[in-house]
């Protein structure tokens, strides 16, 4: 007889990792017990030596479906002469954590049950086991039990509470666990009013999807919208009551067969769409799609996801008449974070929608669908948010327990401690009050949920950024280091920690976005670093340009295009789509303005050329969301044109003025815009390689990082890592965060945390600044 005493860190509460380990005790005929703790899970096992070399050779290799171990620690100890196994309450360490499960979709065997008319769960909209179901967003505190999570008001029923206490039970201590006994529940509301509850209230709410009205219903990390995806007058009076133009809409549909219907599905599509996260994946538009122009418009990509709760499962069931694709958005005004709380969606949405679909299991942090895209078979984000946030991003060192704040816009932040990164879900656009608001709400929770005491706060340079006002204030009221690490580096740096380089090497940053603080005061955007985690050199950047009126400018691209066309050297001819669009006084006006350098701040963005180019190709002049002018470029391009329009290239300066000449050339001679807009993609890619190549020939580097809100466009990143590639640079992209600014905050982290551990940085209260 021996024993062991072993210590599991990792994703290894709410997952059913206790159940597991408690079964594979007793099939091995070992005694002893298992327990969570607020540092991860404790194991005190004892039996004959070859049982003990097996359990330890089984446990490690990972446990349950949905358990990510970390570290295992394992020691002789023993025996205690315990008798039997068994799960023993949880300990509450001080100043411990370990990191939570994101929520899981609902599993096939509770589907299997909820459709069976002889289980008691028969249709109930909260089944849930210890393989699925809500955790990130339920979960108040560690360790992960049912008293620290928002059913702890849900008494479980006898039936709920022997299959909790059964080892052989797959809801063998799972913390969500409900029956339509002793859960929570549906009800509809209309005008204020509840009228209906239970199964009524889902048949109520399908009858109202089908005539064509509008429905608000509480979901696992907050409200939705939804309405019949294929009836243009619904989304179009869903457009007019949420304030959102032309930005798209997510979709969901009941299964596999019906998105197949509507988008071009791969395998690596599908393995996304099925994957437990279940993320909103956007997919190439069928042509014979019935799904409504207004969804998308402008746009040859549709976001599908399937459902992920029983709930949803209720309300998209098949049925003659009913409609197959429903508009599945986040329950908000446009720019505003997604409701959750049960009165502040009375109060927010009783004015836009017809009804309200809610259900009594409170949520504790809000949190939104997960938007990705398919590169090379894997996921590549555009919104990190439920179904994979808090899981941790493991970092190359240690880290202080530090926060970082991340950006104005798509903001997300990141708290770090030891060797773990917790990027945060979705936040939004912070000068939003709400969204604000949701943004401290999160900090809080995170510091409570793993346990840090921010001793440094890193932050971006841009003096008006509401994240940046926030690290600052807070410094100063609680004595903190302060950090503040440039727009672009950090961006270049959250590539590098995303793909677990040490940052020994440098890397050539490949850095493009809209709009980013650059150390000379400009507006940065166009950049080629030399950079690694303790710095960067700014290798080379597109030439700058005046924007006329400043964000003006970037609401209304055709501003844009003008300042392109008078530093390009091409007239202000009528003929060209910016001129007819902008009129003989504002062109006057525009003229003086850029002569005199008044209100028209120089820019170096990629995202403004972008811009420029759908302007001047007649695609886009004003825009209604953030990028929906690039957006609708890369919609347009021909696939199968090879044809690249050209920069110039001086020192450090990367100059597209021959690329507009060559633009508006192609355009006078009635070249088609699907034409113009990829050899604008292939023009840029081919740059991208070139400035590459010289900068290896001049720094000896061979490795390229892509980031910053410009590689979402996945023509530009498909075509610009195969140029590379081909010329023997190994490139790094995203992987785990968006290369938006949703992935911002990671890159602040690492540069913060790399600039401690060197004693870089100064007295608390106090910006070290260095970047400048």
């Amino acid at each position: 007889m021996e024993g062991r005493r072993i210590h599991i860190t990792g994703i290894v509460q709410g997952v059913g990792f206790r159940p597991f380990v408690c079964l594979l005790a007793e099939r091995l005929e070992l005694n002893g017990w298992v327990r969570n703790t607020s540092s991860g899970v404790d194991i005190e096992i004892e039996g004959m030596d070859a049982g003990l070399e097996t359990f330890v050779e089984e446990l490690g290799r990972g446990g349950p479906p949905r358990a990510a171990i970390e570290r295992m620690k394992v020691e002789r100890a023993g025996p205690w002469g315990h008798t039997g196994f068994q799960i023993i309450p949880s300990r509450r360490e001080e100043g411990a954590f370990q990191p939570v499960s994101p929520d899981i979709s609902v599993c096939d065997d509770c589907l299997s049950e909820m459709r069976d008319p002889g289980d008691r769960r028969y249709r109930y909209p909260f089944i849930n086991c210890t393989n699925c179901g809500p955790r990130f967003t339920i979960i108040k505190d560690i360790p992960y039990d049912r008293l620290n999570t928002t059913m702890a008001s849900f008494e479980m029923c006898p039936e709920c509470a022997a299959e909790y206490s059964d080892p052989t039970d797959r809801r063998f201590h799972a913390q969500p666990v409900a029956c339509p006994a002793c859960g929570p529940h549906v009800w509809l509301e209309e005008k204020g009013a509840e009228t209906v509850e239970g199964e009524e209230a889902v048949s109520a709410a399908r009858k109202m999807l089908t005539e064509g009205r509008i429905l608000a219903m509480k979901g696992l990390g907050g409200f939705h919208l939804a309405c019949d995806a294929s009836n243009p007058e619904a989304v179009s009076t869903l457009r007019s009551r949420k304030q959102r133009e032309e930005k798209p809409f997510a979709l969901m549909s009941y299964d596999l067969e019906t998105i197949e219907r509507h988008v071009k599905v791969g395998e690596a599509d599908r393995m996304l769409l099925v994957s437990p996260e279940r993320p909103i994946v956007l997919l190439e538009r069928s042509e014979d799609s019935g799904v409504a122009a207004e969804v998308a418009p402008g746009l040859n990509r549709l976001g599908f996801m399937l459902p992920y709760t029983p709930f949803h499962y209720l309300l998209l069931e098949p049925e003659p008449g009913f409609p197959d694709v429903l508009v599945m958005t986040s329950g908000n005004l446009s720019e505003e974070p997604i409701a959750y709380e049960d009165e502040d969606a009375r109060r927010r949405m009783t004015e836009f929608a017809d009804a309200l679909l809610f259900h009594n299991r409170p949520i504790h942090m809000r949190c939104d669908d997960p938007v990705v895209g398919q590169f090379r078979g894997g996921a590549y984000f555009f919104r990190r948010s439920r179904g994979y946030s808090p899981f941790p991003i493991l970092l190359p060192f240690e880290s202080p327990p530090l926060l970082a704040v991340g950006g104005e816009f798509k903001n997300s932040f990141c708290m770090a401690r030891e060797n773990r990164a917790f990027v945060s879900h979705f936040i939004g656009e912070m000068d939003c009050l709400e969204a604000y608001r949701s943004f401290e709400e999160g900090v809080e929770h995170y510091q409570r949920l793993f346990r840090i005491r921010p001793r440094i706060i890193a932050y971006d340079l841009h003096p008006d950024y509401q994240s940046t006002r926030y690290a600052l204030k807070r410094a100063d009221s609680e004595n903190l280091g302060v950090v503040g690490v440039q727009h672009h580096h950090a961006h270049i740096a959250s590539c590098m920690a995303d793909n677990e380089l040490s940052g020994d090497s440098p890397v050539i940053g490949v850095s493009f976005d809209g709009t980013g603080y650059g150390t000379d005061g400009a507006i940065w955007g166009g950049e080629l670093l030399i950079a690694d985690y303790d710095g960067f050199t700014r290798a080379a950047h597109l030439a700058y340009c005046p924007l006329p009126g400043g964000d003006s400018a970037i609401r209304s691209p055709y501003r844009t295009a003008l300042s392109w066309l008078r530093k390009a050297g091409v007239e202000w001819s009528d003929d060209l789509p910016p001129v007819k669009v902008a009129g003989s006084d504002e062109l006057a006006l525009l003229d003086r303005q850029l002569a005199k350098e008044l209100n028209a701040p120089p820019t170096s963005s990629m995202g403004r050329l972008f811009d420029a180019a759908a302007s001047l190709a007649g695609l886009r002049h004003r825009i209604a969301y953030e990028a929906q002018a690039a957006c609708e470029l890369e919609a347009a391009a021909s696939p199968g044109e090879e044809g690249a329009y050209p920069f110039e290239f001086s020192d450090d300066t990367i100059d597209p003025s021959p690329l507009i000449v060559a633009l508006v050339s192609d355009l006078r001679s009635g070249e088609s815009i699907p034409e113009i807009s990829a050899r604008f993609h292939n023009g840029v890619a081919a740059m991208v390689a070139r400035m590459c190549i010289s900068l290896r020939s001049s720094h000896d580097i061979e490795q390229v990082a892509l980031s910053g809100g410009v590689w979402q466009n996945l023509l530009l990143l498909n075509r610009t890592v195969s140029l590379l590639e081909n010329a023997g640079f190994t490139v790094y992209v995203h992987r785990r965060v968006p290369a938006n600014d949703g992935g911002l905050a990671l890159g602040q982290a690492v540069v913060a945390a790399r600039r401690l551990r060197q004693g870089q940085v100064r007295a608390t209260g106090t910006e070290l600044d260095e970047e400048r």
